[in-house]
């Protein structure tokens, strides 16, 4: 009789664990059912200098979306563009350049960056936050997101259109 006893709670502690097992693999996020990356809440923004051209200077948006986020689909430059400094909206308006139809995929493992473009003619005003509404193939994405770092502006300011890579 002890022995059987031995048994089923053996039996009893190997299904428990495979049950758990089974909830543990069911409860990971899968594209299907995880929240979109492109939703502002889902993902970061850091703003670093990059490389000038003749005549502007450039500040390169990088956008990252941790694990646990389903990718998306951006195309073209971001809208509803503002620059602020320390909280304080600098009123500088922001046009785009660029291919506006490119559709770019985002999402955990798979940065995105845009462009600023700005003329370099030493009457740029500092900013350290840009907030943007990304754009899908199909239309604007809804909310605001937003990038820090430092940067500047200035009259004749322009996004470009989101890219593939960091």
């Amino acid at each position: 009789m002890r022995r059987n006893r031995r048994s089923v709670a053996v039996v009893t502690i190997a299904l428990a664990a495979v049950a758990g097992m089974g909830t543990a693999v069911a409860a990971a996020p899968d594209s299907a059912t995880a929240p979109s990356a492109c939703r502002p809440a889902n993902h970061t923004a850091k703003i670093a200098r990059d490389a000038a051209s003749s005549g502007h200077v450039h500040f390169r948006v990088t956008l990252t979306a941790p694990k646990g986020y389903a990718p998306c689909e951006l195309a073209g430059s971001p809208t509803d563009v503002v620059f602020a400094h320390h909280g304080s909206p600098l009123g500088v308006p922001a046009g785009r350049y660029g291919g506006q139809s490119t559709v770019v995929r985002f999402g955990p493992g798979r940065p995105v960056h845009f462009d600023i473009q700005v003329p370099h003619h030493g009457r740029g005003v500092p900013a350290d936050e840009v907030s943007f509404t990304l754009r899908a193939p199909g239309g604007q994405i809804p909310g605001t997101s937003v990038a820090e770092g430092h940067f500047e502006v200035a009259a004749g300011t322009v996004i470009g259109p989101v890219q593939p890579g960091a």
